[in-house]
């Protein structure tokens, strides 16, 4: 005992920070431990907590729900048009990215991008009468989510788009996306000129029906092996995808040139593809959502299966809690923005592109792709810490998507509501930004996290059914 008080004292201080300070004035050693009780400290939430954590029903529900994702084979099976392949995509229909949220309350590039959408589908001859159409109520709005569909950035499609159809081989749900403008003045971003809506109808006119005419050729394509690779080539399938968009065009290529399709437009397809880096993104997407899609409905699972933003609300839904939406205000991303803009000029978290990291890709896959801290912020060390912080806050690791720099370890994958409020860890997202005002486009990009109110809503919901 006398070797121990006479020894230098080193404090743990657990907590506030400000407890430590007496303990350094003394001049004794301190390591600080950050720390917070579960649930910030919520009581209520933290005792919802408690009736879920290893109960016999919710450990069988993840792992049923584990095993459908893993075992869900997405194949990218065909181009079609919304109308014909969207479930519920009436002919007055606009689907957006994010939970629900009506006109009044959608920010300025989701409302712009709406409004694109009706001059595109000739419902009004100019963004005027368009405005007083989407006010007016005649045009159903609806979540992409909700209609086994998804969007980048303000997320639209509507029933002329062509969209990207991707299958579950093994459970046999599909899920669609749009497809990819580029960049620049595009709709996604809320921009609604002329030129973009001349380059959604040479999508519409040219572009999809050459895909068609390959992917006829080609039969489905596997797109975990398509996505594995490119996971060892440095995308990580959210903000990179220039292996992902190479090794695509790579695949359809040959059945472009033997499509019988004008060489006019087999060439300008190309062309198109060759120069948007994002290509992929969207097929990344659909992949994404049809995997999670058959993890979906299993009763007592706190598996998350679907997370998204609409530049106002950010939204969850659980696989044990149905189609319930959980929602908290979007984050501003604070990250690196383009010369001449700041966090100030930002619009809130936006986009269904989230779904990639809900899968394990994105933000928790940023171990593969060093070179995303150049566009996103960090260093390449801050990449790997954020792949293996969300280690802590899934049910396991998907051996289908294998990272490098981790020896080869698969993604940290199904995001467990439980650990989030637990832990007070957040999934982390890697994201584009958006300006508040429809049209002027992207400028930035950033690390940011979904916020806890969310998962502590969803934890609360769950032991509800749970407990009865």
């Amino acid at each position: 005992m006398t070797g121990l008080f006479g020894s230098p004292l080193h404090v743990v201080n657990v907590g506030l920070a400000s407890f430590g300070e007496p303990v350094v004035k003394a001049g004794a050693g301190l390591t600080h431990l950050d720390w917070a009780p579960p649930a910030l400290g919520d009581r209520a939430v933290a005792r919802d907590l408690a009736s879920l954590l290893a109960h016999p029903k919710v450990e069988a529900a993840n792992k049923r729900a584990f095993e459908a994702y893993g075992a869900a084979q997405p194949v990218l099976e065909s181009v079609g048009t919304a109308r014909n392949c969207v479930p519920g995509m009436g002919e007055r229909t606009i689907l957006y990215a994010g939970p629900p949220i009506e006109w009044g309350r959608m920010c300025g590039p989701v409302q712009g991008a709406v409004l694109g959408a009706i001059v595109y589908e000739g419902w009004a001859q100019d963004v005027g009468r368009a405005r007083a159409l989407a006010a007016s109520g005649e045009i159903a709005l609806a979540p992409c989510h909700d209609h086994d569909a998804v969007g980048p950035m303000a997320g639209i499609i509507s029933p002329s788009m062509p969209v990207w159809v991707v299958r579950n081989a093994s459970a046999g749900n599909s899920a669609m996306c749009n497809m990819n403008e580029g960049l620049g003045k595009v709709l996604r971003f809320g921009a609604n000129s002329p030129e973009v809506i001349a380059r959604l109808r040479w999508i519409e006119k040219t572009l999809a029906p050459v895909l068609q005419a390959s992917l006829k050729l080609t039969g489905p394509i596997e797109l975990k092996p398509l996505m594995a690779q490119a996971l060892h080539m440095g995308d990580e399938l959210h903000n990179r995808n220039a292996a992902a968009s190479s090794l695509l065009l790579k695949r359809l290529i040959m059945a472009l040139l033997k499509s019988g399709a004008p060489s006019a437009d087999i060439a300008a397809a190309v062309e198109f593809i060759a120069g948007n880096d994002h290509f992929f993104l969207n097929v990344s997407m659909a992949a994404c959502k049809a995997m999670l899609d058959a993890a979906r409905g299993v009763e007592g699972s706190s598996m998350v299966t679907a997370m998204c933003r609409n530049g106002v609300d950010f939204g969850v839904r659980l696989s044990g809690t149905g189609d319930a939406w959980f929602t908290a205000p979007a984050p501003v991303v604070d990250g690196l923005y383009f010369a001449g803009y700041s966090k100030a000029n930002a619009a809130p978290d936006l986009g269904d592109s989230a779904i990639t990291e809900t899968a394990g890709l994105g933000g928790f896959a940023m171990a593969a792709a060093p070179a995303i801290v150049k566009f996103v912020g960090g260093t390449p060390q801050d990449a790997i810490a954020n792949t293996l912080a969300m280690t802590h806050i899934t049910l396991g690791r998907n051996s289908a998507f294998t990272l490098p720099p981790l020896n080869f370890g698969g993604t940290p994958a199904a995001i467990d509501a439980r650990k989030v409020v637990d832990s007070g860890l957040l999934p982390v997202i890697n994201t584009g930004i958006a300006h508040s005002e429809a049209g002027v486009g992207q400028i930035g990009a950033g690390v940011t996290h979904a916020p806890m109110a969310c998962f502590s809503a969803a934890v609360s919901a769950l032991a509800a059914l749970i407990n009865g």
